[in-house]
């Protein structure tokens, strides 16, 4: 069976033909957007994104053509997108050590965090201290992306200027 069976396949509705396809492309288009963005969590975000998407597009696709070139256009152009928006917002990391993390200790991390309003909290907690990607923190409190992102920037923005690292 080649990619046009499994195309076909996926097409029916056959999970296993749809698993050939993702294993057969899922580590190229995780890598084009890790070289895109530069940012391996996003980039996973990403290269599921963009394969989800071509999935549920496949009635659109040419068969004729191969599929990887249509699935990494996808993938570069929402990673593309991201870096843009990434650029544009600012986006701060928080660093990978917190102090006083590790021992439970309060610090003005956590201080700060605690002073900020219930929803930039959640997503500053979700994605930094749990370390959820913005796509996983979307579906955790059932927002859109932008939103979810949008609240991390104004979380960190206030954490910054009231001095927290």
């Amino acid at each position: 069976m080649g990619e046009r069976a499994w195309i076909d396949g996926a097409r029916a509705g056959s999970v296993a033909d749809l698993e050939r396809l993702f294993r057969a492309y899922w580590p190229r288009a995780h890598r084009a957007a890790l070289l895109v963005t530069g940012d391996a969590a996003a980039a996973e975000d990403i290269a599921q994104e963009a394969f989800l998407a071509a999935v549920r597009n496949l009635h659109r696709f040419d068969r004729r053509r191969p599929f990887g070139p249509w699935l990494h256009r996808i993938v570069v152009n929402r990673a593309i997108d991201f870096t843009r928006a990434r650029r544009l917002r600012g986006e701060v990391e928080l660093p990978d050590e917190l102090p006083g993390a590790a021992a439970g200790e309060p610090d003005d991390v956590f201080a700060g965090i605690g002073a900020l309003a219930p929803e930039h909290r959640a997503v500053i907690v979700l994605r930094y201290l749990l370390e959820y990607t913005p796509g996983e923190i979307a579906e955790l409190l059932g927002l859109p992306r932008g939103t979810v992102n949008s609240r991390l920037r104004r979380g960190l923005d206030r954490m910054k200027e009231a001095g927290s690292p």
